[in-house]
């Protein structure tokens, strides 16, 4: 089983991401994983890089996120009373996956909370991640940031509409993992990923983790319709969370 160290947190808490260079579930659970993904890529009618919220429809996938193991790992980082927020495959083609363009995600969720001060993203390799075939890369230190401002950007190249302007790419860190490897990052933090371009495809599993000390906006549209999972304990703000 995979272990965190013991100033991962701190690190985490000056720095917005962590990196865990363990293999994260047992051979045997990994190539069940792997195997719900090809399953899910075969039939989407969507691009590879945006199959969002898989587990809505995919409840076998809630082995996973749910699993003791995961909620594990990411108990140091936001605490005991973690909720499931939402998970992503986002696969980018041999060749021509398209690229992440500067972002932060807590950008695209403003009005769903308060502050956006505990949720994390478990990023896992279902692939192997390294820069010659466009891994995700942070600018360190910057979840520290906020009001950050836009330009547009291609869809048809880039998984998301837009970019922040004005990021110093000397500063970023890239996140090479080998498959069944993870990464964290904090929601707040500026990342994005190059192109693939290499004849290798790269595909993660992004697993989001929430602290229920944060308070979801009952009024937001999305909170009928976007499904929340309790992970682990207390839920002292009743957020509308599936036992």
């Amino acid at each position: 089983m995979a272990e965190i160290d013991v100033d991962a947190p701190s690190f985490y808490k000056d720095n917005g991401y962590y990196l865990l260079n363990q293999p994260v579930f047992s051979k045997p659970k990994f190539e069940g994983l792997t195997g719900l993904f090809e399953g899910i890529l075969a039939k989407a009618t969507v691009r590879p890089d945006k199959l969002d919220t898989p587990h809505f429809t995919e409840r076998r996938l809630l082995g996973y996120l749910l699993d003791d193991e995961i909620i594990d790992l990411v108990e140091p980082f936001i605490g005991p009373d973690i909720g499931l927020w939402s998970s992503h495959f986002i696969c980018k083609e041999a060749t021509r996956g398209p690229s992440s363009a500067w972002h932060a995600d807590s950008d695209y969720w403003q009005g769903r909370f308060e502050a956006f001060t505990g949720i994390v993203t478990l990023w896992l390799a279902i692939d192997a991640s390294d820069r010659g075939n466009g891994c995700m890369r942070v600018i360190p230190g910057s979840h520290r940031t906020e009001g950050h401002e836009y330009q547009p950007v291609d869809r048809e190249t880039d998984t998301f509409g837009s970019e922040i302007i004005d990021v110093d790419e000397e500063q970023a860190v890239y996140f090479e993992l080998k498959q069944n490897e993870c990464s964290f990052h904090d929601s707040r933090i500026i990342h994005g990923a190059e192109a693939n371009t290499s004849d290798r495809r790269r595909c993660g599993y992004t697993m989001r983790y929430f602290s229920q000390q944060m308070k979801l906006n009952m009024n937001h549209p999305s909170t009928k319709t976007f499904k929340l999972w309790h992970c682990r304990g207390k839920n002292p703000n009743d957020n509308p969370v599936v036992n």
